[in-house]
């Protein structure tokens, strides 16, 4: 695998610290974790460089809830000549009630689907000038079967649960659409199922939502190294070189839901984040 120079957004805990780690320690890779607490991406590089030796390894600050932020991010970031060869979008929160962002969009779908479709398409062309590079979203099993067009704020019967699943279909749909729109380009796109982890993702959960969460993940979670190992591989593995427009179950290619196929929904949601980010 050629040197790597990655970005990857909730890298300061969980699976994308892990992750950051992990890839810091292959030679010449250079590390940049996207946060929002600049403590917290301090303290993460600290450790990181402590651990592996790698003094490449920095941080960017931006809130994912905010599309100025992302957009003054990119800006900076193509501003200061950086560019990058991988892009992990693994940042993900799980809210228990409906909140709004600052842009009126509720938070679940605006930070895990809404953030990375726009980060992507605003570093779409310093990835392309960079290539062979690689896209990967971090996906769940845990998404939904079907998608409400005319509910993807969540004004209607809102629940925590639902609305992950809906944002991680959403991401689901929209690495197959981009890996289409890529094609040629020597940029893959794949999404990764990392399984149940002992993470904080429940951070924004209270009451018995919380307390379930937290022992299931206690019984059944494996450790966030574990799925770091399978994401690094298929970050850097020469095996995907041409692999793209995938579902990952660890390393294993595997089947998200059936509508996630459905070009007609595809090119739907594609035309309308487009719109819900200021891209059209």
């Amino acid at each position: 695998m050629y040197p790597i120079k990655c970005l990857i957004t909730g890298g300061t805990s969980g699976l994308g610290k892990a992750t950051a780690l992990s890839l810091a320690k292959l030679p010449s890779s250079h590390i940049i974790i996207l946060g929002r607490d600049k403590n917290r991406c301090e303290a993460s590089v600290s450790d990181i460089i402590h651990a592996t030796g790698n003094n490449l390894v920095e941080y960017r600050l931006a809130d994912l809830s905010s599309q100025d932020s992302i957009r003054r991010f990119v800006l900076k970031f193509k501003e200061d000549g950086a560019f990058i060869n991988l892009l992990i979008n693994n940042a993900g929160v799980m809210c228990q009630k409906r909140i709004l962002t600052a842009d009126g969009y509720e938070m679940t779908f605006a930070v895990n689907y809404l953030a990375p479709f726009l980060l992507t398409n605003l570093l779409i062309d310093s990835l392309k000038i960079n290539t062979p590079a690689r896209i990967i979203n971090v996906a769940s099993d845990f998404h939904s079967q079907e998608i409400d067009f005319d509910n993807l704020n969540g004004e209607k019967n809102f629940s925590p649960f639902n609305a992950y699943k809906l944002s991680k279909l959403a991401l689901i749909i929209f690495t197959f659409q981009l890996s289409k729109k890529l094609l040629n380009s020597n940029i893959t796109v794949n999404c990764f199922h990392p399984g149940f982890l002992k993470t904080n993702i429940s951070r924004g959960l209270a009451g018995l939502y919380k307390i379930g969460f937290k022992a299931a993940s206690f019984i059944f979670g494996k450790p966030a190294e574990k799925a770091a190992s399978d994401l690094t591989y298929l970050a850097v593995s020469p095996d995907l070189n041409n692999v793209t427009g995938k579902y990952f179950k660890g390393r294993v290619e595997s089947k998200p839901a059936a509508i996630a196929y459905n070009n007609q929904i595809s090119e739907k949601l594609w035309d309308l984040s487009l719109k819900l980010t200021g891209l059209s």
